[in-house]
């Protein structure tokens, strides 16, 4: 699955302005409500604009567990994956596969942290 994110200029005064994103790959919870072949464990990656791979999650705990908690966007299933990126304005793109290539439903979440 690929997903396409705009993050727009923030203006705080002079100089670029980071803004901060959650980018979550759902798919075992999903079975748990009831969505019929969820994806198992999916993987997402963050790519800027030039196609860059600039962040890589699988098991959400596996890496940035107490900032993602903190931000109270953890997954609620070890499984599915999430990344904590700081980013300035721009295009981005989201994608979301399977591992070791599995299919199934998954859903691609962005969020703002404030």
């Amino acid at each position: 699955m690929i997903g396409g994110i705009i993050v727009g200029p923030k203006q705080l005064g002079s100089g670029t302005v980071v803004s901060l994103i959650v980018v979550r790959a759902v798919g075992p919870s999903l079975g748990n409500l009831g969505v019929a072949d969820s994806l198992q464990d999916p993987t997402v990656e963050l790519h800027d604009e030039s196609g860059v791979t600039i962040a890589f999650n699988d098991d959400w705990k596996d890496s940035q567990e107490a900032e993602i908690e903190a931000a109270q966007l953890a997954p609620s299933d070890n499984r599915e994956s999430a990344i904590l990126e700081p980013v300035i304005s721009g295009a981005y793109t989201a994608i979301v596969r399977g591992k070791g290539n599995t299919i199934g439903v998954a859903l691609v979440e962005v969020y703002l942290v404030q």
